[in-house]
């Protein structure tokens, strides 16, 4: 059971992110590797599959500022997860020398999977915690993903 604390100073607050939310992830993936049936993709790999899914029509330049990445790099990661039949290239209509991304059913029906994984471990996990502890994480998320957006904004290139 988690005691109530103080108002807690940013240093400390960060450095608890620092330790916890790495962790979290970690095992989160973990389970997700262990329980799906398929091998697992490279990070880079599974960042662009995420990215097309939530910017459908991407393009291959977009992505890669998105991604903090070279766009030879992302063109190559389009051209292995192409060949994998899990991302489809659809050429622009005026300039045919772009391309727009998007994501295809397979890869649409594995990252539900993933998810769907996901989303039971912390269910499971929730459930192990005191009504106190859920309650303070729901109450957390708006901070989260306040933080979330501000680092993904204001991060180096």
């Amino acid at each position: 059971m988690s005691e109530a604390r103080p108002s807690q100073g940013v240093d400390q607050v960060a450095a608890g992110l620092v330790a916890c939310l790495p962790a979290l992830n970690r095992y989160v993936k973990q389970s997700i590797d262990r329980r799906l049936p398929y091998p697992k993709l490279p990070e880079r790999q599974l960042a662009l599959l995420q990215y097309v899914a939530e910017h459908d029509g991407a393009t291959v330049h977009k992505a890669a500022d998105a991604l903090r990445m070279m766009p030879n790099n992302v063109s190559a990661l389009v051209t292995h997860l192409t060949d994998a039949g899990l991302l489809e290239r659809h050429q622009d209509d005026t300039d045919k020398r772009v391309a727009h991304l998007r994501v295809t059913a397979v890869a649409r029906q594995r990252i539900r999977q993933a998810q769907d994984v996901a989303a039971r471990q912390l269910v499971a996990a929730l459930r192990t915690l005191t009504d106190g502890d859920r309650d303070a994480l729901g109450s957390a998320l708006g901070a989260l993903e306040a933080l979330t957006r501000h680092l993904r904004d204001h991060s180096a290139a």
